[in-house]
């Protein structure tokens, strides 16, 4: 549709609303105040992630030439400050800077562009842009730099945009072909009085946006060929009487690994019947690899252990040589004490040589557990258990008492009432009595 000043192609989203849209061209209005104070209320007006969307609107205005030049002063500055503390590659707003210092005919405005491309001065941020106006010499004339190399360095480090995305157009353009007719002319002095704000434009903020309007992609649809006299005919049925009859066992893998791994998984969830942990234990032997694509994790060891244990137990044992184990041994130590997890841990350390710190915290969470059970009933077989097992890995020297002595010792004296715990200092002041 035509209408103030504009053709809109397709309607798109916002990028601001009507009040940030009047907040942002107040702010890019003020010529009496210091460039740092009209920052600052930048900052306060618009938030962090915010930033770069109100860049890239200043970017459109600057583009249609919709600011006076106190507006564009301000707005180039703002652009600038948003990205001071950031590399030439990485700021986005570089392209809008050369090719306005290229196409430019305001002295003031090439002058104040160029200072960003190398120095900025120290004093510029103290002042305004009346300061700015007042100070300017018409007769300094500064050299203008290598643009192209500014290009170059920020295109390399650019990301890089697709062709399809790049082919797009501003899905607003400004009609000025009678702009006269129903827009007054924006002057570019000083003083404004209600010029460049968005009444006096005639700007929506539907006019600007990012979303880009892309050509759309023709796909025409192939034609069809004759038959040819010796082709095959598809005869279109018009019902189908009967249900197709589908072989679902087709492509399915029935190798020894995948009932393995289906074994495994039900294992994890309930105990299995001998004949089933058989097949698991003679995959397990056939295929030493076998082990690692089974199905079984860290996360699901504990739920194997209390379902299964001769399974955990087996499935460990192939995993002793990996660099894996340790997170297998680091979910055994730190899982609920109970009868299973005890038994695994004592048919593994009849079978292989287990790291003694790993021996060593699964005594003293086994410990821990009994001394924080509130349950009478339960701390007392617990007692009995860990007892038993700890007297189990003493007299098959699994692991050296003295290393344990005095808090295994506390243990059976806090817990005398049980016969086990009892039994369990006797061994200890049996064996304190044979050290020499």
């Amino acid at each position: 549709c035509l209408g103030a000043g504009c053709v809109h192609i397709r309607p798109w989203g916002r990028m601001l609303s009507q009040n940030e849209l009047d907040t942002l061209l107040g702010l890019l209005k003020e010529s009496n105040k210091p460039f740092e104070n009209i920052a600052q209320s930048f900052y306060r007006s618009f938030p962090k992630p915010e930033q770069f969307k109100v860049g890239c609107i200043i970017c459109m205005l600057l583009q249609d030439e919709l600011l006076t030049r106190t507006q564009r002063l301000v707005g180039f500055y703002l652009l600038y400050d948003i990205y001071r503390n950031e590399t030439l590659p990485t700021t986005p707003f570089v392209p809008i800077v050369l090719d306005t210092v290229e196409q430019t005919k305001d002295a003031v405005e090439r002058n104040f562009l160029l200072q960003f491309l190398t120095s900025p001065p120290k004093e510029l941020p103290k002042q305004s842009i009346r300061d700015l106006l007042a100070s300017h010499d018409p007769t300094d004339v500064p050299a203008i730099p290598d643009l192209d190399a500014f290009r170059r360095m920020h295109q390399e480090g650019a990301p890089q945009v697709s062709a399809g995305a790049s082919t797009g157009m501003r899905p607003t353009i400004r009609d000025r072909s009678g702009e006269a007719h129903w827009v007054q002319p924006v002057v570019s002095d000083d003083v404004e009085q209600g010029d460049g704000d968005a009444a006096r434009l005639d700007l929506t903020p539907e006019e600007l946006t990012l979303l880009p309007y892309e050509p759309a992609w023709c796909r025409p649809v192939p034609p069809v060929l004759e038959a040819a006299a010796d082709e095959l005919f598809w005869l279109n049925a018009p019902h189908i009487l009967c249900e197709p009859m589908w072989d679902y066992t087709m492509c399915a893998d029935t190798s020894l690994g995948s009932e393995v791994r289906e074994l495994i998984a039900k294992a994890v969830k309930a105990p299995l019947p001998s004949s089933q942990q058989q097949v698991i234990f003679s995959g397990l032997e056939q295929d030493a690899k076998l082990v690692y694509h089974c199905g079984l994790t860290p996360r699901k060891l504990p739920d194997l252990v209390e379902n299964n244990p001769a399974i955990a137990i087996e499935v460990l044992l192939k995993l002793m040589s990996s660099s894996q184990i340790t997170g297998y041994f680091s979910v055994l130590v730190n899982m609920e004490m109970s009868l299973h997890s005890m038994e695994v841990v004592n048919r593994l350390t009849t079978a292989v040589d287990l790291p003694t710190e790993f021996v060593h915290l699964y005594i003293s969470n086994c410990i821990s557990s009994c001394e924080n059970i509130k349950d009478k009933y339960m701390q007392n077989r617990l007692v009995r258990l860990v007892c038993v097992f700890l007297q189990s890995l003493i007299r098959n020297k699994i692991i050296n008492v003295q290393d344990l002595f005095i808090e295994v010792q506390a243990f059976c004296i806090e817990f005398s009432r049980i016969r086990e715990a009892a039994s369990l200092f006797r061994l200890l002041k049996t064996l304190e009595h044979q050290q020499p």
